[in-house]
């Protein structure tokens, strides 16, 4: 669109673009230049305050406000920016400038509409709740939310003092404390939305919504006053910390309770008063450690996505291995929308996995009608026809290095010459897999983690016979099925298990001491682990924390307890069979009760961590990943590590690299050189930035 109007002769629009419509309607359009998605960067706001002044001396009969790029409404906020301001200390005078554009935009004298198509999130969200209306369009790719609690604040501009005005507060609490983002639809349902159109009417239905207005439900409306009153506020706000507190404790995620308890005092304040007390406890919560590491987990993950570019040439995935791991991969990959065979030795095996295929497809396919042609793209395949005509295959049977040569002496004759054959390995270095195969080039490392749909990462495992493309091949295939590709040396453990297993190994030895399982699980998720190392033995397999083990160990010299020197007997294999150090039952581990009278060792958690960082020193030193910060990428999104800590390294940054030092050595003194302290810790990396 260009500029219509004469209002606005003489100004240099960058990021916007107007058109007057015949019906009086002014469309505003938001293309943040050289961009590719829009944020909000500074500039961006500086121009539609310009833009709002000379609005406001001619005033349209009025505005829609939407998007010219293909790729969504506005992602937010330029994060980038962000740091940039904290680094300064000038975030508050950042957050200000916002509040007081939106409510700028807020107080027009005329009716403004936010007509939304594609990912609106956090800042896009709080300039559309700026708005009088907003229309949404029923594409799939339109998602509203508000997902600052991820970086450790919450909105800032405005969001949290209208969402909870507009929807009530159970509703805009539940988006705001999750970070879950609503389908156009869901959104329509709890008011946030007026209506919802085909994309090809957006405009127009904006446009005559802003003309002709509408009124709001009455339930809605009463909802909205009702649940912000100073009674409603007193009665809600300690069942909503109840519910956060089952998630996340307050000193590692403080953000969840400074919202609760900032809308508990001021949410019976007007505009001014709300938009102030939201200002000031984001500006608090944003020069928190955990805000700050959780930024940086932010970009890390960005960078991650970055690896990947679009062209994989991969349409034909054949899989090896009907496992856990081998049916699941299968299924994640069908379900993305590639063509994916499976074979194993018995069919059995292959039923078992087709079954929890469904099962995945039940759950994530939302439209039922679109299952069946997300079923047909796997297919059972016992006889190994789709060797021929695949363009990846992913082995995934017995960690066995001749068993997986044998695979590959049999199926690397009968592929094509431009597919890649790939192991999804645990551990075994590939210098040992790699024997007697024609085309090392295009031979790698795809390791996924336990379960597959829920872990993000993909380890990109190299060699120095592989060629570079090979890995950009498989970086975009990762890209294309939603995963977050690392690329490790191919050196036992590679990155994320070389990290693990001591860590697993220290609590298999305390437990083997007389401590109780749940008080190891209990210390590690206090540290801020997603799960305990002994409910975590349990979820990965015995079997296959025995397999690693026997690799790792001597690679490690480090010694192995009883528990782990031998495979499980049959049945008890842990999680997957309803057995193992645990009883499990529905999926949930049957923990025993820690006896009232017990005290964990005061040096636990050490015990636990400090291999763990340990390890992630020497990973480091020896060059397993490029740099400090993949190693903190590939950790977080491999093992869940804490991430408000930012990642192993940062956390050694963070704590002192020599206080953690002396750690190790006074438990070197009292348990054994298993915690004598590996090579690096003298890199320059681990010194705080």
């Amino acid at each position: 669109m260009t500029s219509t109007s004469p209002s606005f002769d003489g100004l240099r629009l960058r990021h916007w673009k107007t058109e007057l419509r015949p019906d009086g309607v002014l469309v505003l359009s938001f293309d943040r230049e050289g961009e590719s998605v829009n944020t909000f960067g500074q500039g961006v706001l500086i121009e539609l305050n310009s833009l709002l002044e000379r609005i406001a001396l001619e005033p349209p009969k009025a505005l829609v406000l939407r998007s010219a790029k293909e790729k969504g409404f506005i992602a937010g906020a330029d994060i980038r920016e962000f740091q940039e301001f904290d680094a300064k200390g000038t975030i508050g005078d950042s957050i200000r400038r916002g509040q007081n554009l939106f409510q700028r935009i807020a107080e027009l004298p005329f009716p403004t509409v936010a007509a939304i198509h594609g990912f609106c999130m956090g800042g896009g969200t709080e300039i559309s709740l700026a708005c009088r209306y907003r229309v949404a369009s029923n594409d799939p790719s339109t998602k509203i939310g508000l997902p600052e609690v991820m970086l450790g604040i919450f909105p800032g501009w405005g969001g949290s003092a209208r969402l909870p005005q507009l929807v009530g507060a159970p509703a805009a609490m539940d988006m705001m404390l999750t970070g879950r983002s609503l389908s156009a639809s869901a959104a329509r349902a709890i008011g946030l939305v007026d209506k919802v159109v085909d994309p090809a009417g957006l405009i127009d239905t904006a446009a005559a919504l802003a003309l002709k207005g509408t009124d709001r439900p009455f339930k809605q409306k009463f909802l909205g006053w009702a649940t912000n009153r100073w009674l409603a506020r007193q009665i809600l706000a300690p069942q909503m910390i109840k519910q956060v507190a089952r998630k996340a404790c307050k000193e590692h995620y403080p953000a969840p309770y400074a919202l609760i308890e900032t809308w508990r005092r001021s949410a019976g304040d007007g505009i001014r008063a709300r938009l102030d007390a939201e200002r000031r406890a984001v500006v608090k919560l944003a020069a928190t450690p955990t805000a700050r590491n959780l930024t940086r987990v932010y970009f890390l993950q960005e960078r991650l996505k970055g690896l990947g570019g679009k062209d994989h040439g991969i349409a034909h995935v054949h899989v090896v291995g009907a496992g856990v791991m081998g049916g699941d991969i299968a299924a994640w990959a069908a379900y993305k929308g590639f063509q994916v065979t499976l074979q194993d030795r018995e069919q059995r095996f292959i039923d078992t996995a087709m079954t929890r295929a469904q099962a995945l497809f039940a759950k994530r396919v939302k439209d039922a009608g679109k299952r069946p042609e997300v079923s047909a793209r796997l297919v059972s395949d016992l006889d190994g026809a789709g060797v021929a005509t695949a363009d990846l295959l992913i082995e995934a049977i017995i960690e066995r290095p001749d068993a997986k040569r044998d695979l590959y002496t049999a199926v690397e004759p009968k592929m094509k010459a431009d597919a890649l054959l790939t192991t999804n390995t645990s551990s075994i270095p590939l210098t040992e897999l790699r024997e007697h195969i024609a085309r090392p080039a295009q031979f790698a490392g795809l390791h996924y983690f336990n379960p597959v749909a829920m872990m993000p990462l993909v380890e990109i495992i190299q060699h120095d016979g592989m060629a570079p493309d090979t890995a950009k091949r498989l970086a975009a295939f990762c890209k294309a099925i939603d995963k977050l590709p690392v690329p490790v040396a191919g050196t036992p453990g590679f990155l994320v298990n070389r990290l693990l297993f001591p860590y697993m190994l220290e609590a298999v030895t305390a437990y083997s001491e007389g401590i109780p399982g749940p008080v190891l699980d209990k210390a590690a998720v206090k540290f801020g682990m997603p799960m305990g190392p002994i409910e975590l033995i349990d979820t990965v397999g015995l079997d296959v924390a025995s397999g690693v083990g026997t690799e790792l160990a001597p690679f490690l010299g480090l010694p192995i307890p009883a528990a782990l020197a031998a495979p499980p007997e049959a049945g008890k294999r842990g999680k997957k069979d309803g057995q193992g150090i645990y009883r499990w039952e529905n999926g949930k581990a049957q923990k025993p009760e820690i006896p009232s009278d017990y005290k964990a060792p005061d040096d636990l958690e050490d015990r636990l961590i400090l291999p763990f960082l340990n390890e992630a020193v020497a990973a480091l030193h020896e060059g397993v990943v490029a740099d400090a910060e993949l190693l903190d990428a590939g950790v977080i999104f491999g093992t869940g590590f804490a991430p408000f800590r930012g990642g192993p390294i940062q956390y050694i940054r963070d704590s002192g690299a020599e206080v953690l030092l002396a750690k190790l050595k006074v438990l070197q003194a009292k348990h054994g050189d298993r915690f004598a302290p590996r090579p690096g810790w003298d890199n320059p990396a681990l010194l705080k930035q």
